[in-house]
């Protein structure tokens, strides 16, 4: 699969770009009335910026860490032990083999873009199909943050420990949902080459043996962490498009204007991360088929999932008030943990995560894989919290 998308001529104006033209000015001008046209640009670039500086290049710092990481448990065999003993368990829910594992793991205690420094090792993917590779994006984004959106729920309160632990079981389901959609559509991608069978044999032969690194054991440890450490900046390069693009939109829609602290007002300043909250009103005219699925007493608990879906470390800043203004019960808290652990703001870096999987053209099933998981994912710790309280 190559990184670039095929292109094919057409005429130089047609329909779509009149279409394209109408929906981008209709769009630009939608925002610019409620913000003021200066407002909306300043708001964007600023932004941005924020973006690049304080969560791509946490993401590239986080990539650094886990791809010294990945190298290493390769290197050493671990990720050969791992494969040979979660397989009875990835392979039959995930479709995957069993060191997916590790990368799960890795992302369970970072975040999700974690799942690519182990991609970009090739001592990693050897234990993987080609077609089972894209599917990495998925399995990696159910179980980012995870540990911190956890604890940070645990923190909330002794009543909320169960459902916390409710919602890692559902995130568990979701994830498993996630990524078996998502290998349905990377077998019909790569159909020609699921169909050889002497890649199977040659991928069977594969996992008998690991390749090691010349030298001493020091040595071997010093190659394989800045080895793998270098792919992590590769990666914090790859996905800067994606992530100030989309999660720019994503931010510009989910969150409404500044407070003053002067007047407790709300007023647009061109800070960044300011919006419109155009999500949050959607969540609540669509709360009549939320609230019977994932069991919400007050539509603003919508504004939850609706938020991780551009980052999940905003969503949990929601947490505190709702509990405060007593809108939310602990069958919320499960489902936000799930939701929010196998969401975990996906629409901001599926874009960048799949083209540094060298996978762009399954972008677009990647999120529509991940949507329904994260809806699974609630649904279940909905009714899973009900059971068992």
């Amino acid at each position: 699969m190559q990184n670039t998308t095929t292109k094919r001529k057409v005429r130089s104006v047609n329909l779509e770009t009149f279409v394209f033209l109408a929906i981008l000015l209709g769009g630009f001008t939608y925002v610019a009335s409620i913000m003021g046209a200066g407002i909306m640009f300043k708001v964007i670039m600023n932004t941005a910026h924020d973006l690049l500086l304080n969560t791509v290049f946490l993401i590239m710092a986080m990539a650094v860490l886990a791809g010294a990481l990945s190298a290493l448990l390769s290197e050493f065999g671990v990720i050969s032990l791992l494969n040979k003993i979660f397989a009875i368990f990835m392979k039959p829910l995930y479709g995957l083999p069993g060191a997916s594992i590790a990368g799960a793991v890795t992302t369970y205690l970072s975040d999700n873009p974690a799942i690519i420094s182990f991609s970009k090792d090739k001592s990693f993917t050897r234990y993987f199909k080609k077609y089972q590779v894209p599917a990495l994006c998925n399995l990696g984004t159910s179980f980012g943050m995870g540990l911190i959106v956890t604890t940070f729920m645990i923190s909330q309160g002794e009543k909320y420990v169960l459902p916390a632990l409710v919602g890692n079981i559902g995130a568990i389901i979701g994830s498993i949902i996630s990524v078996r959609i998502m290998l349905h559509f990377t077998k019909k991608y790569y159909k020609d080459e699921i169909d050889n069978t002497s890649l199977e044999i040659e991928n069977s032969k594969i996992e008998e043996y690991r390749e090691i690194r010349d030298g001493s054991i020091f040595q071997r440890v010093l190659d394989a962490i800045l080895e793998g450490g270098k792919s992590g900046v590769e990666l914090g390069l790859a996905i800067i498009p994606g992530v100030l693009i989309v999660c720019t939109l994503v931010m510009l829609l989910t969150f409404g204007p500044s407070i003053d602290p002067n007047t407790g007002k709300e007023v647009y300043t061109g800070a960044a991360y300011e919006g419109i909250a155009l999500l949050p009103v959607i969540g609540k005219k669509l709360n009549f088929i939320l609230e019977p699925l994932f069991g919400f007493t007050s539509a603003q608990a919508i504004a939850f999932p609706i938020t991780s879906l551009g980052a999940v470390g905003a969503a949990m800043s929601l947490v505190p008030q709702f509990i405060k203004d007593n809108v939310i019960t602990p069958n919320d808290i499960a489902v936000f943990t799930a939701m929010g652990m196998c969401w975990s703001g996906y629409l901001s870096t599926h874009v960048g995560m799949m083209d540094a999987l060298n996978a762009r053209g399954l972008t677009s099933k990647a999120i529509i894989s991940h949507t329904i998981g994260g809806i699974i994912a609630g649904v279940s710790s909905h009714f899973i919290f009900m059971l068992i309280s």
